[in-house]
């Protein structure tokens, strides 16, 4: 971690916790981006994909933590989380899915991973499991790594709770299509898509529609 700071009131120390994130998706770089910046202190660099994540490992020096999404381009399964631990020179490296499977997390955290991060994690959970990762500990949600086999996270239940509609708003909303794009799309009415949006965030527990068409991506829906 950085340390920044001098005043005219005195020596100020402040704690800078630098992060870099690689997806392939822009709504999940963009989410993260913000979830981890929501406190202060936190500093995000971001990249499209393994080759991307490394040039700025090379690029911009000591970073406290890298956080990998397990399914981008350039990964080839674990293959990749030992490149970027090799890379990294120590920096602990850890792997984010929305559907990789427990048998998966467990391979990498034995490969020298220092977590595995649901990408449905809410805010406080996801500073928290940094925060500890950075500090050099190794982090799994507890309840994911118990979880039995076509639980709650099961991607034909979360398919099967959305109607037709729904679905098709979902679609345009990962598209990164705003309302009234949508609404001209399938003919409907913008407050009606508005509606459905809202129906949408309540059902895959969404904090807002870029939140929905997060889990939608990451989940394999669109």
């Amino acid at each position: 971690m950085g340390f920044y700071g001098a005043s005219a009131f005195g020596l100020i120390w402040r704690i800078v916790l630098k992060i870099l994130v690689a997806d392939d998706h822009d709504l999940v770089l963009d989410m993260m981006r913000m979830l981890l910046t929501s406190e202060p202190g936190v500093e995000v660099a971001t990249a499209g994909d393994l080759d991307g994540a490394l040039t700025v490992l090379d690029a911009e020096g000591e970073f406290d933590l890298v956080l990998l999404d397990f399914n981008m381009p350039g990964m080839d399964g674990l293959d990749g989380l030992a490149r970027a631990l090799a890379a990294g020179r120590g920096t602990p490296v850890a792997l984010m899915s929305g559907v990789a499977s427990r048998a998966v997390a467990q391979a990498a955290l034995d490969a020298g991973a220092a977590g595995f991060l649901p990408k449905t994690m809410t805010a406080k959970s996801l500073m928290n499991a940094a925060r500890f990762m950075a500090s050099g500990e190794k982090y799994a949600p507890v309840d994911f790594m118990t979880a039995e086999p076509g639980g709650v996270e099961d991607l034909p239940e979360m398919a099967r709770s959305l109607t037709e509609r729904e679905m098709e708003v979902l679609g345009g909303g990962c598209r990164g299509l705003s309302n009234k794009e949508i609404a001209l799309e399938l003919e409907l009415q913008e407050v009606t898509v508005k509606l459905h949006m809202k129906t949408l965030c309540r059902k895959l527990d969404a904090r807002n529609r870029t939140h929905a068409a997060m889990i939608a991506r990451t989940a394999g829906l669109f």
